[in-house]
């Protein structure tokens, strides 16, 4: 269990997709660039290709992710936050998408 303070810092924001492609020699990862309402757009490496074996269908997609999440390296490209999604063990899978009218770089509250 965390703390109600421990919870306030993770920051959940509203991006956009703006393109979406496979990391070479990997069968889950694909790389994500995402508009968060920040000056530039933010690499992020997510393992959901297998939901999506036509990663096009991602761009333009209005997404939650965390942003203040440390950057880390996964197979040579530096990911910059995280997408959010829910799964359940049958395979059913769904990302976290808000209403459209929701702007990019929209705080959760």
């Amino acid at each position: 269990m965390i703390n109600l303070e421990d919870f306030k810092k993770v920051e959940i924001v509203v991006g956009k997709i703006l393109s979406a492609e496979k990391v070479p020699d990997t069968d889950k990862l694909l790389r994500l660039s995402v508009d968060l309402g920040e000056e530039m757009p933010r690499q992020i490496i997510s393992g959901i290709s297998l939901y999506f074996p036509d990663c096009s269908v991602l761009i333009g997609k209005k997404c939650m992710f965390v942003a203040n999440l440390e950057p880390r390296m996964i197979r040579g490209f530096e990911s910059q936050g995280m997408i959010l999604a829910v799964s359940t063990e049958e395979g059913k899978f769904s990302l976290l998408e808000p209403n459209n009218e929701i702007p990019v770089g929209t705080r959760a509250k």
